[in-house]
């Protein structure tokens, strides 16, 4: 946000003038101005509603396939639509539902649990919020007009190319969920960045509540998982549009790249949906046993192995498609040992749960429907990791209900249980169990009902995917079962839904913390206002209400950080972060419509992709490019500014002028999640180079020179000149700091030139063969960098000369230098991979 210098605190405010005071300054102004909001508790509310009515949405689809399948020979469905139904399925509830509910959890919780009054970038937010809207709304638009997505929620290749899916349905699957998948990319950064920066004072990691360890893992799943199903979206979408083979057997490519980069998401992605589903257990469950959680420490580092261990198992899913037997037995050893950090949790549960006193309240009941289900999912998870059975179960329905017990085991009933666990938050009302029982009684077992049968008609040899069967096949009376059991889930979801709204709209006044948890959430009015918390309080222990019972009270009258508004700021403590003491204020921008506006940007570029307008998609990214300079270019301070009084005799800078902003820090992961988006194009392009045939190529580049000698020299000048304007900038000389800024942006674009010259004179045609796919893509990855690099260079030009840069004030140089120190290494490995094999030759 643009700020002032600080001007002196104002005398304290009554306790009602500060609420206020602070009411104004963190809420969300009424009527259209909804659209401006950037408020955690707002935009994380929206993703929860939002993330529900696509869960709505995909219960209905699923409800289409049982009728299909409920008795042989159905005619509910054809076999095209039936495609679309099972397509949009998966999508919307591994997409559109799974991934944006534990956003939308995370975004509302994450700064309650940790005593802070917002996110690290509430715009991000919202533009995520947006994105996942857009996106969505593609895909649901595509199914009501019948041309939604058919190759199944996999998108495998050959069934997704243009030969075999030649309408615009595959499309609409790149396009959306790579929209979507733009929003997931953006919570990770912020949530990375929250909980490492943005926490109360005193909370030093091993004091951080186990929710938010578990969510942060999370995001760094997230993270790390994302990027190669973008990769492979994109890739997809190339071929499809521009007839570039990267999957196409006969001109080089190969359809199993496709299977490693979406597995490398997918396997992480099922461990992305259960561990912020643990995390609600692992919270609820001390609160309702009476009893500390047993094994913190060893949650921690569980859940931690857990994360890395997920990530080396993608091909667990490719058992079947004839890699070599040293990697069955390397993925099969693999996927059974990730079991032991899910036992380790599940024994800490069990091991609080028998050393306490529980009460059986409906998240309790929930709790004991997660343990059961989820045991289950995972046993058949075991069975599957072997490869010789998963030779005959692979593609059968004794994976779809494997697949459900993991995903309703480990996600839904957790979520449920959150929810009647936060429910008095959410709405600062009481809910009467009675309504809430019957619904769980019939979840449960309208649940097992439906999916037990399964794994035995996928023992029968059932398979998946088919709309149709014959009665001599003997499935019939299992499927019947299985269909009239999903409709009885679909009630009981109902039911809770119905619970929900008449608790939010017609229950009864509660207490604070009804539950007698000890976290910092539960010491906030509920429903909590829009700035959370009265003033931010020192922590000493993972259970702060539990330390001092009158906390919550001390923090209303402002007796902790930050108590007193000022100055019109939107105020947060950011920390250090491993101890936790507090090292600078972040000042938060408010309400802006520049999200909503970037989001529209984004949208139009996909959408026009999506119609063959190309030019326009080219506009379109022009627009992007000037939101996201208007976006930045209204964040910081003018003037230099000391240091200011934060409260219990403490003072801290301001976030412009700190050695380590959480702005620096989003570049940072911002930088990871591109890293890992290269690392699978170089994945790619070396499994195409090796597996795929007809490699080598009849024609390697040509060994000339001139191109990546200009990349380099490019690259040493960027580099070079980013440094003496850093340097410039801290010795007080900003006119020779501006002058090298310019030169770093033109050595950008002397790289972007030297990169795009490859494809346009050097390389062979990409729909010729996959090689040259590849050296395109490659080249414009490079390319697109130095664009990036051009602008960024102009960007702190600007800023320098309009007085929004200083010695104090430098975060643009710390960022340009992050960016340059990126290219350079992703630009040499580029080159090594293009010019390399040539030379070598």
């Amino acid at each position: 946000m643009t700020a002032e210098p600080p001007a002196s605190i104002p005398a304290s405010l009554s306790a009602i003038g500060r609420h206020k005071a602070l009411e104004r300054l963190w809420g969300t102004p009424p009527g259209w101005g909804a659209l401006s909001a950037v408020n955690h508790s707002t935009i994380g509310r929206r993703f929860l509603i939002t993330s529900f009515v696509f869960f709505l949405i995909g219960g209905v689809l699923a409800m289409l396939i049982r009728a299909q399948l409920a008795g042989p020979e159905t005619d509910f469905l054809d076999a095209a639509a039936y495609a679309q139904v099972f397509t949009m399925h998966g999508t919307v509830m591994m997409f559109l539902f799974a991934i944006p509910a534990i956003e939308g959890l995370a975004l509302y919780m994450l700064p309650k649990l940790m005593g802070a009054r917002d996110l690290a970038f509430p715009r991000l937010s919202a533009f995520g919020y947006w994105c996942y809207l857009f996106g969505g709304s593609i895909l649901i638009l595509a199914l009501l007009a019948g041309v939604a997505p058919d190759s199944g929620w996999f998108m495998y290749t050959p069934l997704s190319s243009k030969p075999y899916s030649p309408g615009i349905n595959s499309d609409v699957w790149l396009i959306g969920v790579t929209f979507v998948e733009v929003s997931a990319v953006c919570a990770a950064v912020e949530f990375m960045t929250t909980v490492l920066k943005i926490r109360t004072g005193g909370m030093a990691l091993h004091r951080m509540p186990i929710m938010v360890w578990y969510l942060w893992v999370t995001a760094a799943m997230m993270l790390f998982g994302f990027p190669p199903l973008i990769l492979g979206s994109v890739l997809l979408e190339l071929e499809r549009a521009f007839d570039w083979p990267f999957f196409d057997p006969t001109r080089g490519g190969s359809p199993l790249l496709w299977q490693h980069l979406f597995w490398l998401f997918g396997h992480p992605e099922v461990y992305i949906i259960f561990l912020p589903g643990a995390g609600i257990i692992s919270t609820i469950l001390p609160v309702f046993t009476g009893q500390k959680l047993v094994g913190y420490a060893w949650i921690v580092v569980a859940l931690i192995a857990l994360g890395f261990i997920s990530f080396g198992i993608w091909a667990h899913h490719m058992f079947t498609t004839g890699i070599p037997h040293l990697s069955l037995a390397f993925f099969s050893a693999a996927s059974t040992l990730v079991v032991i950090p899910t036992a380790v949790q599940i024994f800490a549960w069990l091991a609080t749960l028998l050393s306490g006193r529980p009460r059986i309240t409906l998240s309790m009941l929930y709790f004991y429907g997660f343990l059961s289900t989820f045991v289950i999912g995972g046993l058949t998870g075991v069975m599957v990791a072997v490869v010789p059975f998963d030779w005959q179960a692979h593609d059968t329905h004794f994976i779809v209900a494997h697949l459900h017990y993991v995903l309703m085991g480990g996600f839904v009933f957790p979520v449920l249980a959150g929810i009647y666990y936060w429910l008095p938050h959410f709405s600062g009302r009481k809910h009467l169990e009675g309504l809430g029982r019957t619904a769980f009684a019939l979840i449960m077992i309208g649940f097992n009902a439906a999916f037990l049968p399964m794994h035995l008609t996928g023992l029968l040899g059932m398979p998946r995917r088919v709309f149709t069967y014959g009665g001599e096949m003997g499935w019939d009376l299992l499927n019947l079962i299985s269909s009239v059991a999903g409709f009885v889930l679909a009630i009981g979801f109902a039911l809770v839904l119905v619970d929900v709204i008449q608790v939010a709209r017609f229950g009864r006044r509660t207490r604070r913390n009804p539950w007698g948890a000890s976290t910092l959430e539960w010491g906030m009015p509920t429903p909590p206002p829009a700035y959370n918390i009265g003033s931010q309080p020192h922590v000493a222990s993972r259970d702060p209400l539990e330390d001092d019972p009158d906390l919550p009270a001390a923090l209303a009258r402002g007796e902790g950080y930050l108590g007193q508004p000022r100055n019109g700021w939107r105020e947060t403590l950011s920390v250090h972060m491993l101890s936790g003491e507090p090292d600078q204020v972040v000042l938060l921008p408010g309400p802006t419509l520049i999200p909503l506006w970037t989001a529209l940007a984004t949208g139009l570029f996909f959408v026009s992709f999506l119609l063959k307008l190309y030019p326009l998609s080219g506009l379109a990214f022009i627009l992007v490019v000037i939101c996201g300079w208007r976006w930045m270019w209204a964040s910081g301070l003018r003037t230099d500014a000391p240091p200011v009084d934060i409260g219990l005799g403490r003072t801290a800078p301001l976030h412009p002028t700190a050695v380590d902003p959480p702005t620096l820090w989003g570049m940072v992961f911002t930088l990871m999640a591109n890293g890992v988006f290269f690392g699978a194009l170089v994945f790619g392009y070396l499994f195409l180079w090796v597996v795929a045939p007809n490699w080598p190529p009849p024609a390697l580049l040509a060994r000339e020179p001139v191109t990546p000698l200009l990349v380099i020299a490019g690259l040493a000048v960027g580099l070079a000149a980013v440094w003496r304007a850093s340097r410039a900038n801290a010795e007080g000389r900003l006119a020779d700091s501006r002058s090298w800024l310019l030169a770093s942006a033109a050595a950008g674009a002397v790289i972007a030139g030297g990169a795009l010259a490859v494809p346009l004179f050097t390389a062979p045609a990409p729909n010729s063969h996959a090689y040259g796919a590849a050296v395109t893509f490659i080249s414009g990855y490079v390319a697109f960098h130095g664009v990036i690099a051009a602008i960024l260079g102009a960007y702190a030009w600007a800023r320098s000369r309009d007085g929004w840069i200083s010695a104090q004030r430098a975060v643009e140089f710390s960022a340009l230098r992050l960016w340059w120190l990126y290219l350079g290494a992703t630009g040499l490995i580029s080159l090594a991979l293009l010019h390399g094999p040539a030379w070598m030759s």
